[in-house]
C-alpha cells in the first residue's frame, strides 16, 4: 500500500517514541551520580563493598539466603541451570514459550549439556499440573535422563507480561516436593509481578527455591540482574559465574545503579502498568476487527495487540507506526515490536511520558484507521 502514499519520509520534526523493550531504558539522573561516586573494589576477590551492598539488599527484598550479582538475566538462568542440574544426563521442565527455551539460543543444550522437557504453556503463563507431574521421571532407568529443576517464568514474556497466580506456584511448589524437585522462577520482571499483585516480592518467589530478576529492564539501571537461593546454591553460582566469564571486579560502578534501582524504581512501575493500559484501551476502543487487544490480559507493562494475518502483515504494520510521512497528519514514530507472527508488542518504561502515551495513542489510531480504509477500498 505505500506507493499510494505520497511524499518521502520526513526524517525532521518528528517525535519518536520507543517501545520496542524495556531494556532501552536509560539510566536515572540519580543513578548516574551514583555510579560516579561508587566505591569499588575486585569483586572476584570479594572486595566490592557496593556489589555486596546489592547482593544482600537483594537477598533480604526475595526473602532468601543470599544472592550474587551477575551481567544478565540469561547469565542468571544459565547460572541457576547448571548448578541444580549439575548430574551429568539431566532434564528440566518449563513451558514451551518460557524464555530460557525460546529466547536464551538454546544454552541449557549449548553449553551445560542439559535437557529440556517442554510442557504446553497455558494463555496466562501457567501449565498443566497433572502434566508437570507426568513429564517427572520418578524413578529413571539408564534409559532415561534425570529430572533435575522445574523452571517457571514471571511476569511471562510470550504471554504479554501477565502474572502467574500466586496459589498456581504454590501447588507447583507442593507438587514438585513430593519428589524432591528444585523450582527455579526467570523473574526478569518479577518486580512487575509484585506491583500487579500488590503483594511484596518476597511473596511472589515464596515458593520457588531460586529466583532471578532483571535491573536492566524497568527499573532502568544499564546493565545486571541479580540471582538468588540458599547461600549453598549461591556459593555453587559464584563459582559458575567465574566459568562463564562473569567474574566483575570493580563492578560497584554499575552496581551502585542497582542500589538506585531497589530504592527508588519499584514502586513506580504503576505509572508503567498504567500507561500501557490507555494505549490498551484506546486500541480496544476503536473495535477493529483486525486490530484487537484483550483487556483482562494486560498486567503489567507489556502489550500485545493481535492482527488479522489474513488481512494485513505484522512486520508492515510496524513499519507504518515507526515510518512517518510528509502528507502524515500525525507526525510521530512508534518503535514497536513482534516476537509471534499474529502480534505487536509494545513495552512501557519510566523514560515514557504521558506526553509519549497521547502521541503514540494518535499514531497507533491514524495507521489502523489507515489499513482499514484501505483494506476497504481494494474490497468495494
Amino acid at each position: 500500500m505505500y506507493e499510494k502514499i505520497n511524499g518521502e519520509i520526513n526524517s525532521s520534526a518528528v517525535h519518536v517514541v520507543d517501545l520496542r523493550s524495556d531494556t532501552i531504558s536509560k539510566p536515572t539522573p540519580e543513578m548516574r551520580e551514583a555510579m560516579a561516586n561508587a566505591v569499588v573494589g575486585d569483586d572476584v576477590f570479594g572486595e566490592d563493598p557496593t556489589v555486596a551492598e546489592l547482593e544482600r539488599r537483594s537477598a533480604e527484598l526475595l526473602g532468601k539466603e543470599d544472592a550474587l550479582f551477575v551481567c544478565s538475566g540469561t547469565m542468571a538462568n544459565l547460572i541457576a541451570i547448571m548448578v541444580h542440574c549439575s548430574h551429568r544426563g539431566s532434564e528440566i521442565i518449563s513451558g514451551d514459550n518460557g524464555h530460557t527455551f525460546r529466547f536464551e539460543q538454546g544454552g541449557p543444550a549449548q553449553i551445560a549439556g542439559v535437557q529440556t522437557s517442554l510442557l504446553k504453556n497455558n494463555d496466562d503463563g501457567t501449565f498443566n499440573l497433572d502434566e508437570l507431574r507426568d513429564s517427572i521421571r520418578k524413578n529413571p532407568d539408564c534409559h532415561e535422563p534425570y529430572t533435575s529443576l522445574v523452571i517457571l517464568e514471571n511476569t511471562h514474556n510470550m504471554c504479554g507480561g501477565k502474572v502467574l497466580p500466586l496459589n498456581w506456584i504454590e501447588k507447583v511448589r507442593n507438587l514438585t516436593k513430593e519428589y524432591n524437585l528444585p523450582v527455579h522462577m526467570d523473574g526478569a520482571r518479577v518486580m512487575n509481578a509484585a506491583v500487579y499483585l500488590k503483594v511484596p516480592v518476597e511473596r511472589v518467589v515464596r515458593d520457588v527455591d531460586t529466583v532471578c530478576f532483571c535491573l536492566s529492564k524497568g527499573l532502568g539501571a544499564p546493565i545486571g540482574s541479580v540471582l538468588a537461593g540458599s547461600k549453598a546454591f549461591i556459593d555453587k553460582s559464584r563459582r559458575m559465574r567465574k566459568v562463564l566469564g562473569g567474574g566483575w571486579r570493580q563492578a560497584g560502578v554499575i552496581a551502585a545503579a542497582g542500589l538506585v534501582a531497589l530504592d527508588k524504581m519499584i514502586d513506580r512501575l504503576q505509572v508503567d502498568h498504567d500507561h500501557i493500559m490507555q494505549i490498551a484501551k484506546a486500541v480496544d476502543n476503536l473495535k477493529s476487527d483486525i486490530f484487537k487487544v484483550d483487556l483482562p490480559s494486560v498486567h503489567t507493562n507489556i502489550l500485545m495487540m493481535y492482527i488479522d494475518r489474513s488481512k494485513v502483515a505484522v512486520k508492515e504494520v510496524i513499519y507504518r507506526f515507526a515510518k512517518v510521512f510528509k502528507t502524515d497528519i500525525v507526525k510521530v514514530s512508534v518503535r514497536a515490536s513482534s516476537i509471534r507472527p499474529d502480534c505487536i508488542r509494545f513495552v512501557t518504561y519510566w523514560q515514557i511520558t504521558d506526553e509519549d502515551i497521547r502521541d503514540t495513542i494518535d499514531r497507533i489510531t491514524f495507521v489502523i484507521k489507515e489499513f482499514e480504509d484501505q483494506l476497504k477500498s481494494t474490497t468495494i
